[in-house]
């Protein structure tokens, strides 16, 4: 297998991982639009058409094929995280470093470093020959801040589509791949808890005043797993999987492992053995933060106001509205009398399960296993991508492969990707526009 990356791609790759993409931040938007116009630029010099829409929100490319031959709709994102903390940062996140194996900056692995492995594999099949396929490369700067650029794009779009690649993601173990055809949803809900016209001096009405942070932790826990499973009311739609997929995640590293190599403290003494099923078929919760009183000052006040911000991941099968009432319900129902609670936002992204058995998957496994040695897994993820849930929604027959690891920091300082896997990747999407080649167009 190639061990590593060429010079020329090296340069080129470390020009796009150099722009700073950063959606969730307004200050870099001038970047998120240098990056949307560097794939254009791309596109077009490959001998198709592309513009940049929705000030640099998406891309919207074609590089036609033969007469008649099928259609294959290329996705990727080159919008990514904040790199803060920068001090956590060995070298600078947007100047990409080769250190060991790896290939350090931020992007590299989710997900401009995989979104370019597509470009280039494209690249490779226009210098050999006329272009296999029709390539229609719709791509968005916005993904990891849950835009909807690209949900909009498909649910209007009548153009021809045979099949989805999708590179975003990661393997369990290296150079074992792994096709995805189930994603978790997700609800995100912010809530502000009153208890109170004003803050108070605790010396005076402590012990006889409600405190708002205290009437909010002591709703939040209604939301909690027992046991490993969220409240009822929080389960409702969980479906089991097939029997098929169950047999896959045999292969998948145990789930002591995969807690270990983080090092996570398990949730309770069964995390391990039920690692799989709670991540790819149950609904998660998860209270991303907690704001009141004055954070980092030692004072002796009585709060009135405390807010949260809590996400549930919403299994295959699950109704995301349903979901996001029951954990209204339940929060006001355990909410001490005389508190009020107010829903500041509500955002909601549906489940998608997609077909397995289809002749784009098996053509896509082929063409993996013959550059990898290894016959991908078809696994589930418990992650949210918004792309899938429409790709499920149309019907699109779509790849949906990872090659990052769990290794490589995505969404974290000292984001990496192994060189090896460059090279790699561009030969597994190379065979697999091949292979998509023999589809009825």
């Amino acid at each position: 297998m190639p061990e590593a990356l060429p010079a020329a791609w090296l340069e080129e790759l470390r020009g796009f991982l150099a722009i700073p993409s950063v959606s969730a931040d307004p200050a870099h938007a001038p970047g998120v639009a240098r990056a949307a116009e560097w794939v254009a630029e791309k596109v077009r010099s490959l001998g198709g058409e592309a513009e940049v829409r929705e000030n640099g929100r998406l891309v919207v490319g074609e590089i036609a094929g033969p007469p008649d031959a099928p259609t294959v709709l290329v996705y990727g994102h080159y919008d990514v995280q904040p790199p803060a903390p920068l001090e956590l940062w060995e070298t600078d996140p947007f100047v990409a470093e080769p250190r060991g194996e790896w290939l350090y900056a931020r992007g590299v692995a989710d997900d401009k470093g995989q979104l370019w492995m597509q470009l280039k594999a494209i690249e490779e099949l226009v210098a050999e020959r006329e272009p296999p396929v029709t390539f229609r490369v719709v791509c968005d700067g916005e993904e990891e801040t849950g835009g909807d650029a690209i949900i909009r794009f498909l649910d209007s779009d009548d153009g021809p589509v045979d099949a989805c690649v999708v590179m975003d993601g990661w393997m369990k173990t290296r150079n074992t791949p792994e096709f995805v055809v189930a994603t978790r949803g997700l609800v995100a809900i912010d809530v502000e808890v009153r208890t109170g016209d004003r803050d108070l001096h605790s010396g005076h009405y402590g012990g006889t005043a409600l405190n708002a942070i205290h009437a909010l932790a002591q709703a939040l826990t209604a939301l909690f797993p027992r046991d490993g499973r969220l409240p009822e009311p929080l389960r409702a739609g969980v479906t089991p999987p097939s029997e098929a997929e169950a047999v896959d995640w045999l292969e998948l590293p145990p789930g002591a492992d995969e807690l270990a190599r983080v090092g996570a403290v398990p949730l309770d003494e069964r995390a391990d053995e039920d690692f799989y099923e709670r991540v790819f078929v149950e609904p998660s919760l998860d209270v991303t933060g907690i704001l009141g009183g004055k954070p980092g000052l030692r004072n002796t006040t009585l709060v009135s106001q405390a807010s949260a911000g809590i996400t549930i991941r919403v299994a295959p099968g699950q109704d995301p509205e349903v979901l996001a009432d029951a954990a209204e319900a339940l929060l006001r129902d355990a909410l001490p009398a005389g508190a009020t609670l107010e829903v500041l936002a509500r955002d909601l992204t549906p489940p998608a399960v997609l077909p397995r058995d289809t002749e784009v998957l098996a053509l896509a496994q082929d063409a993996f296993e013959g550059v990898f040695g290894r016959r991908p897994l078809i696994v589930r993820v418990g992650g949210t991508l918004p792309i899938t849930a429409a790709l499920a929604s149309r019907g699109i027959p779509t790849v949906m492969a990872g090659l990052a690891l769990p290794d490589s920091h995505t969404h974290s300082p000292n984001e990496r990707m192994l060189l090896e896997t460059f090279p790699l990747g561009v030969a597994a999407a190379r065979e697999t526009y091949r292979a998509l080649a023999t589809l009825a167009g």
